[in-house]
């Protein structure tokens, strides 16, 4: 059988070619790929877009339930549900965070803490999308992250780049969800390791290139014509993007040998220290939203063990790179968010671990929002939220509204199912300069 009347084979004989003649491989089908007639139509009046504060997000995951207790919601008065964990002062007047974060103490001034986050789920996958989209997750549809939702909106920072990236190795990334494939981010494993195949193979000239690649195009046409819709078109362009970004100068943006030993070393010779420098990196060159995650959190066993050993991966991290951004004159057009899935347990286990909770903290610093402020409260042994419930579509929508975003335009699935940003989260607009 002829592979080019055969879509299944024929995407497999394309794929063959792609990886031959380009170096790169073509993405998995989906289960609407060819159904797909139109991603977004939207409508509304984008009352709540406004003039954003901050330009860039860098948007740090702690992957597995981060305690809050240990973490940004310490309770040194009650020794029952501390544990071995203490409190320290920070550079904001009133602000406590756990003595495990003693770099990150130091620029407090430039963050909000909100202690009232709580999600409606205790279990990781659903919770990590609920965090990561404001939807629960649904059999017939995926929903888009917010580095997505940036892109379709506002276009990319820099042409050349991606629109956003992720630095990390977590296969349940929302991604793009129902928006073009164009939309979502580039997935970085090893910050390391740079990019992986963006020069041509060894003795490859830049006409055998050429030529390949138009052969690639004229073998893609017919199919095309066939499935003459936005979905495929979108995938076809993902190879002109490719190519875009091969021979741009801007590429080295990803090359974080470029930094001082000095500097490498400040922010932790870890993945996600140096997640973290290529997040600075990307940004400095116009790419908008970056993700980086640090896994492990599901402290359920040695809880007094392991999160100091996290918590020192943060915070060498996260300190390295507040202040950095403050040198370069970024922080006040970069939010850097600090966000898990959910928080874990006051009570300690037998296992000296917490588990599961739906109450937690998140952090945003830089942006445009307040500095040295808490937000909202526990109750004294931090089973509860006491003042000022902030659900998950609401903390999006507040990170929605940072970036300028109408978090009221209403954007249609391929499906025809209406979507906003955040779903029906409110931004908490008070807590912004």
């Amino acid at each position: 059988m002829n592979p080019l009347n055969n879509e299944l084979q024929r995407r497999q004989f394309m794929a063959g070619i792609a990886k031959t003649a380009l170096g790169v491989g073509l993405m998995p089908v989906t289960e609407h790929f060819f159904t797909g007639k139109a991603f977004a139509v939207g409508e509304g009046s984008a009352t709540a877009k406004q003039v954003p504060t901050a330009r860039n997000v860098i948007f740090l995951y702690m992957s597995g339930g981060q305690s809050h207790l240990d973490t940004w919601d310490p309770k040194p008065e009650n020794k029952t549900v501390m544990g071995a964990t203490k409190a320290i002062k920070t550079s904001a007047d009133g602000v406590q965070i756990s003595e495990y974060l003693p770099r990150t103490a130091k620029f407090m001034h430039h963050a909000c803490v909100i202690n009232s986050m709580a999600t409606n789920t205790a279990a990781h996958e659903p919770a990590n999308y609920f965090m990561h989209t404001s939807f629960g997750p649904r059999s017939t549809i995926k929903h888009p992250g917010m580095g997505a939702w940036l892109s379709m909106f506002q276009g990319p920072g820099n042409p050349a780049l991606p629109p956003y990236v992720y630095v990390g190795n977590d296969s349940r990334h929302p991604g793009a969800g129902f928006l073009a494939k164009k939309h979502g981010p580039l997935m970085v494993n090893n910050p390391e390791a740079g990019l992986q195949n963006v020069k041509p193979q060894k003795g490859v000239t830049e006409d055998r290139f050429a030529l390949r690649r138009e052969i690639s195009q004229g073998l893609d046409a017919e199919f095309q014509h066939q499935f003459d819709t936005r979905n495929v078109k979108a995938y076809a362009d993902s190879y002109d993007d490719a190519v875009r970004l091969m021979r741009s100068e801007d590429l080295r943006a990803f090359d974080i040998s470029q930094e001082p030993d000095d500097l490498r070393k400040a922010y932790g010779k870890d993945t996600f220290g140096q997640g973290c420098l290529l997040a600075r990196r990307l940004v400095e060159h116009g790419v908008r939203f970056v993700e980086v995650s640090l896994g492990s959190w599901d402290t359920h066993v040695a809880n007094f063990i392991n999160t100091p050993r996290l918590c020192d991966t943060l915070d060498t991290a996260l300190g390295a790179l507040l202040g950095d951004l403050e040198r370069r004159g970024l922080l006040g057009s970069t939010m850097v968010v600090v966000t898990s899935e959910f928080g874990r347990t006051p009570k300690i286990n037998q296992n000296q671990g917490r588990d599961h909770y739906p109450v937690f903290s998140t952090v945003m610093f830089g942006g445009g929002i307040k500095g040295g402020i808490k937000y909202g409260k526990t109750t004294e042994d931090g089973s509860g939220v006491a003042e000022d419930k902030v659900g998950v579509p609401e903390f999006n929508a507040t990170i929605g509204y940072a970036l300028g975003l109408p978090l009221d335009q209403v954007i249609y699935s391929p499906s025809r199912r209406p979507f906003t940003v955040a779903d029906k989260g409110q931004p908490l607009t008070h807590l912004f300069a």
